[in-house]
């Protein structure tokens, strides 16, 4: 897609990226945030800081062309550039980045093409200082120097006062030097294993950001393509404009069909074979600069190499090896000598053990076992210290590392999830045989690498019936057959020369078994373009890393060493030596500076304030564009024992079961689980034989179909299958469901053998339905009777280590279902379980069995449910009878298949057993009814526009990016506060509050608190923290008690909508009362004049206590339903009397007349027997006499709101009821002196 790049210099300066759909336009204040702009623009802004005071803000936009103004904008280039490698800042300028001449170097598959930058440009987005900089490539024959005159004044002179270096030169240099490559059609950073089929379009959020060598200059777009909606998310992705590039290695080198290995095809079209290399960013640098590890488990010089081969047939073979430093912390000295270049090892065993682990785990995740090729010498003297570290911490390392419970028990151990080879490359090829003593490497690791497979997946073409009698239509689509399951890890002292050679050989090895496993044998020719291939790395990734091209390369290319070859090897040495002492320092800094690690570098910012509110808007109001729908779901799980008689058999109890309706009948999703669908002998557990699987496959949707056709219904496709030796999942779904499924992906846990084998562990796979996530596990979990426990520790394993992309795991979706043989066995003596069985007592057997117990008490699979069980335990039978096990073995029948769900959304239908008789286990299978959500593209698109169009007016009118404001704004900080008020500080969360507006509110209401108690007395607790997110203990409302010693008494009146208050002063003395309005909620109470009883307050004489103070709540007040309630309001009788004298120890409540609130907690309040020197007094006075009822009672005091330590003033109370004011006409205000 073509993307022009345009510019506009007045009213202020813009750049805009423009395809023939959309626009990305990027502009500047032309202010500093010293120095506010005279105009703002409604539009997303950013403070950046650089050096010193000034910082420029700059504002972003993407939209349509029709809806933006270019007229104003001229060409920079009449050629076109190949997007946007992001925004950097230099010298405290902003500047853009864009591709603007690349060329096509690889082809991994058709439509999946890579190109590699030859050339970049970077235009100043905030001063045209730089502008009339022209490189020698635009102008060869520059006037920067030239007079008014026309006469050369040379440098320092002229009317540019001389030559002035572009603050990016050394960026553009690196950049521009044929190392890094983008691909526009798929991402580039992830292995074609770890990228979903489907994928069209590139997800910047998605991207590995290991390999992401602009994840600094990107970010900042990242992070405002995250804040768009889906739609324009998907347009600014289409378009192309963002570029991710990685640096490394990419070529394809075409095979003709004569040489070709794959010869399955006829038609004559070349196949393709490719290397990728992704060098890592996140430990880059030169050679001298850039050794060992870091804290963090990072190597230098880690490379991920994937060899890819593609026939026209649709086989895509891939095969993944890496390569790194020696992950310990160790330096070495440059020199121009060899024995100069000391190394040096700069940090403890114990202090390196941790990052050590990291750097292994990580590789464990990502790859799956490890097995480590160590190339050191041990001759040499410092290489023979690396390689006795590096022994001691593998022996170390967590992966081998046996766990141990609490008493020191060993509870499971992993040895073999990390392997070493030992092999000293220089000795070994020192013979007559020379180099080609290499390939004695290959029985030292041939066991690993058949354990470790490959990836590949084939196109496959499905003809599905519509159920219409319309005939049928044609679905092409890859499917994965085989996964690599672990990696090679070489390395030397440089990871270069021999580790490249090594690295050509194992890749060898992988194509050799994918061909063997096809009956087929590479050609000559076809091996020597794969050395060549792989010769043009080892150079590329040497230049890199030594600045020369790699020693040996002619060995790897030819497959033999000449005196050319040695003499340029020579050649390349010395090179080396200059250009590590004397220009490496200078590389390494440019390097830092483009991964943005100099201490200088200010991030850029951008920001969105008007898509900011609109996608809040839109979440709030997601019910309106949302609806919900109702599919079926058939899950079935097998224990075959290796048996493959079954293949002829009728599946149709198992998969077609008789259930209410049609739709259960004929569901839309089928997910088929199987264990031991091979023999789990020695020699099968360490490798992967898709064909088991591949015919139970075909089976299953032969008989899917048949019953479709039988019912009327559309016909079943496979959408995925997944295998680890034993275990199998297959999903299988209606054909008219597959536009409604998305991001379906695959993914694989070993178990067995502490996670080096494959007999035990899980598959799983994952898809999007609509807007609902929805993940089937099939698993196969330890065996034997008393390994619950280890049984327990494989779910732990699977549910925290199997990952999908973008790091999701097995709980991160919205449906999960689990199948499977789990091998929770009844914890009976076999001959009680087999009377339970004839009797039909299942009930007693279920109240035994493992797996439910082990999850009544939270110790394996937590949150999930299991439906009751009606079947008779399906483990174990005798073949092809209903008899139990009838061996000398005499193992117990068990519930060994189950299902087991999660999901707020899902509704189980049927779970039941089929009498399939050809295993010794009986088949499950469990029917869900499942809701899922479905969005209204269409509908949220123009609720968007609406918004957008409402938010816009709310802010004044103003136009976005390419206009000035609109007349008649007076404030300017008003304005700012428009733009930047909605900022938020991270993508997906709110945007920052100001004095005016509050993001918890809505629509830009005031800050006003609706609030109200959920009882009457009760008020916001003063023990809470004072932020409101922090986890706390302390409830929300307390029951506030009344103080009798000083009670702040309202007017006498029941009509006024406002109450008289007094108020203590500082000294303690009474002020004159005082209007205060009513208000519906008191004011947050002050924690810090808060009194808090001392424990024996209970005991103490009650003139010790101060009235004022004695506020305070029950210890046992700590929720509203242990708060003790006042019995129910007198409104006829006479009130409960509240009198000055002594009471009894024990507790007192006291009551208003006709609210009933509680005044005094129910186990610390006592009433003083007179006042409190200095505070008001408790007693009538004289004037008082007679004030009181018939009994010469004084009405109860109403509850106080609020608290207060001494001489605090209390708060308002709410006089809601016109009983309140009623109970009060026999109440006056105390003064002073009274």
């Amino acid at each position: 897609m073509s993307i022009r790049l345009l510019i506009r210099d007045w009213p202020s300066r813009s750049i805009a990226l423009a395809t023939s759909s959309h626009a990305l336009i990027f502009r500047s204040s032309g202010s500093t945030t010293a120095e506010p702009a005279a105009h703002n623009f409604n539009a997303s802004s950013t403070s950046l800081p650089g050096n010193g005071p000034s910082a420029y803000k700059i504002a972003v936009e993407f939209a349509p062309l029709d809806k933006v103004e270019l007229e104003d904008y001229r060409s920079l280039s009449s050629l076109s550039v190949y997007g946007t490698l992001g925004l950097i800042t230099l010298q405290g300028e902003v500047f853009l980045c864009v591709v603007s001449a690349a060329a096509k170097t690889a082809a991994v598959r058709p439509g999946e093409t890579v190109q590699r930058i030859i050339a970049v440009e970077f235009h100043c987005l905030s001063s045209s200082n730089y502008d009339h900089i022209l490189n020698d490539e635009i102008n060869p024959y520059p006037t920067d120097t030239l007079g008014d005159d026309g006469f050369e004044y040379g440098s320092g002179q002229g009317k540019n006062q001389g030559v002035v270096e572009h603050p990016a030169m050394a960026l553009k240099k690196l950049l521009s030097s044929g190392t890094f490559y983008y691909s526009a059609d798929f991402d580039l950073t992830k292995r074609i294993q770890d990228r979903m089929a489907d994928e069209h379009t590139i997800a910047l959020d998605s991207l590995e950001g290991g390999f992401l060598w602009n994840s600094y200059m990107i970010q900042p777009l990242v992070d405002f393509r995250s804040r768009l909606s889906q739609r324009e998310k998907s347009a600014l992705d289409a378009s192309k404009i963002l570029t991710s590039a990685i640096r490394g290695f990419a070529y394809t080198i075409n095979i003709p069909a004569s040489s070709s290995p794959a010869r399955t095809t006829t038609t004559g079209l070349a196949s393709a074979l490719t290397l990728i290399s992704r060098l890592s960013c996140r430990r880059a640098g030169t050679r001298f600069n850039s050794r060992g590890i870091d804290d963090d488990g990072n190597v230098a010089n880690f490379v991920e190499t994937e060899t890819i081969f593609w026939s026209p047939s649709g086989i895509c073979f891939s095969y993944v090896q890496v390569r790194g430093s020696v992950p310990i912390f160790w330096e070495q000295a440059t020199g121009l000598l060899p024995g100069q270049q000391k190394i040096t090892v700069t940090r403890s065993a114990e202090a390196t053990q941790p990052a050590f682990d990291k750097h292994f785990e990580g590789l464990e995740v990502s790859y799956g076992a490890v097995h480590v090729v160590n190339l050191l010498s041990h001759e040499k003297p410092g290489e023979i210290d690396l390689a006795e570290r590096y022994h001691y911490h593998i022996r170390h390392s967590v992966l081998n590392r046996p766990e141990r419970d609490e008493k020191g028990d060993v509870v499971e151990t992993r040895h073999q999830m990390l392997m070493e080879t030992e092999y000293d490359f220089h000795a070994e090829t020192k013979g007559p045989t020379g180099y080609e003593a290499a390939n004695g490497i290959r029985r030292y690791i041939q066991d690993s690498a058949d354990g470790f497979a490959y990836f590949l997946c084939e196109d496959v073409e499905d003809h599905p019936s519509s159920g219409d009698k319309k005939g049928t239509y044609l679905i092409r689509r890859p499917v994965p057959i085989l996964h690599q399951e672990g990696v090679f890890r070489t390395n030397c002292l440089d990871c270069l020369d021999r580790t490249n050679l090594v690295q050509t050989i194992v890749s060898q090895m992988a194509l050799e078994e994918f061909l063997g496993h096809r009956s087929e044998r590479g050609s000559p020719d076809f091996w020597m373009r794969h050395s060549s291939l792989w010769a043009d790395n080892g150079d590329t990734l040497s230049k890199i890393y030594a600045g020369t091209g790699a020693l040996k390369s002619s060995f790897t290319r030819s497959g033999k060493m000449s005196l050319a070859g040695a003499l340029a090897d020579v050649r390349k040495s010395a090179t080396r030596a200059y250009i590590n002492n004397f220009a490496d320092k200078g590389r390494q800094n440019t390097i830092d500076m483009l991964l943005g690690r100099l201490i200088e570098q200010k991030p850029v910012h951008l920001f969105d304030p008007i898509n900011d509110y609109v996608q809040m808007e839109l979440n709030r109001r997601a019910g309106e564009y949302s609806s919900t729908s109702n599919i079926n779901i058939l899950v079935a799980t097998f224990n075959l024992n290796g048996k493959a008689e079954g293949l002829s058999a009728d599946l149709s109890p198992w998969l077609c079961p008789k259930l209410p309706s049609l739709a259960q009948k004929t569901p839309e999703i089928v997910a088929v689980g199987f264990q031991e669908i091979v023999e789990l002998s020695p020699q099968q557990i360490m490798s992967t034989d898709p064909a088991p699987r591949q015919a139970w496959e075909h089976a299953v949707v032969q008989t899917l179909n048949e019953n479709a056709k039988q019912m009327g219904e559309e016909e079943y496709v496979l959408l995925r299958g997944g295998q680890l030796v034993g275990a199998s999942l297959s999903v299988f779904v209606k054909a008219g469901a597959l536009p409604g499924i998305k991001n379906v992906e695959g993914a694989v846990k070993k178990t067995g053998l502490s996670g080096m084998a494959g007999n035990k562990g899980a598959v799983a796979i994952r898809m999007e339905y609509r807007n609902t996530s929805i993940c089937l596990v099939t698993a196969h979990l330890a065996a034997g009777f008393a390994n619950y426990e280890e049984r327990n520790r494989d779910y732990k394993t699977i549910s925290h280590g199997l990952r999908f992309q973008r790091n999701r795991s097995i709980e991160d979706h919205d449906t999960v279902i689990w199948l499977g043989d789990f091998n929770y066995r009844i914890g009976l003596s076999d001959d009680k379980v087999r009377r339970l069985i004839e009797v039909g007592d299942l009930e007693t057997l279920y109240k035994n069995d493992q797996l439910n117990l082990q999850m009544v008490y939270g110790l394996t699979f937590p949150y999930y449910s299991e439906a009751r069980i009606t079947f008779d335990p399906t483990y174990k039978y005798d073949l092809g009878t209903d008899n139990y096990d009838s061996s000398d073995k005499q193992r117990i029948p068990a519930w060994c298949d189950r299902v087991l769900r999660k999901g707020d959304n899902l509704r189980q239908i049927a779970y039941d057993a089929a009498p399939l008789k050809f295993s010794d286990h009986r088949p499950v299978f469990a029917s869900f009814e499942c809701t899922i959500s479905i969005i209204d593209e269409k509908r949220r698109e123009k609720m968007n526009a609406e918004i957008y169009k409402m938010r816009k007016a709310s802010l004044g009118a103003r136009s976005r990016i390419g206009s000035l404001v609109s007349d008649g704004l007076e404030d300017e900080d008003e304005d700012e506060e428009e733009l930047l008020g909605y900022d938020p500080i991270e993508p997906g969360l709110p945007p920052a509050s100001s004095d005016k507006r509050k993001w918890w509110l809505d629509n830009g209401y005031p800050a006003r608190s609706t609030v109200v108690p959920p009882k009457n007395g009760m008020a916001p607790n003063p023990h809470r923290p004072a932020n409101p997110f922090t986890p706390s203990s302390e409830p929300d409302w307390v029951h506030v008690e009344r103080d009798l010693g000083a009670p702040r008494l309202p007017p006498r009146t029941n009509t006024s909508s406002s109450v008289s208050s007094t108020a203590p002063s500082s000294n303690g003395t009474v002020g004159p009362p005082r209007q205060i309005a009513r208000r519906r909620v008191p004011p947050p109470m002050d924690p810090s004049k808060s009194f808090t009883p001392p424990p024996d307050i209970g005991r103490r004489p009650m003139s010790q206590i101060d009235s004022i103070s004695d506020v305070r709540r029950s210890q046992l007040d700590h929720s509203p339903a242990q708060t003790p309630q006042p019995p129910p309001p007198r409104r006829g009788g006479t009130p409960l009397a509240a009198t000055t004298t002594a009471s009894p120890p024990g507790p007192h409540k006291l009551q208003k007349t006709q609210t009933a609130s509680t005044l005094s907690s129910a186990s610390t309040a006592t009433l003083a027997p007179g006042p409190a020197p200095g505070k008001l007094r408790k007693t009538p006075s004289p004037s008082r006499q007679g004030r009181g009822n018939e009994a010469g009672v004084i009405p109860a005091l109403p509850p106080r709101r609020g608290t207060g330590g001494p001489g605090a003033v209390g708060n308002v109370m709410d006089l809601d009821d016109e009983g309140d004011r009623e109970g009060l006409r026999d109440w006056e205000v105390l003064r002073p002196g009274q």
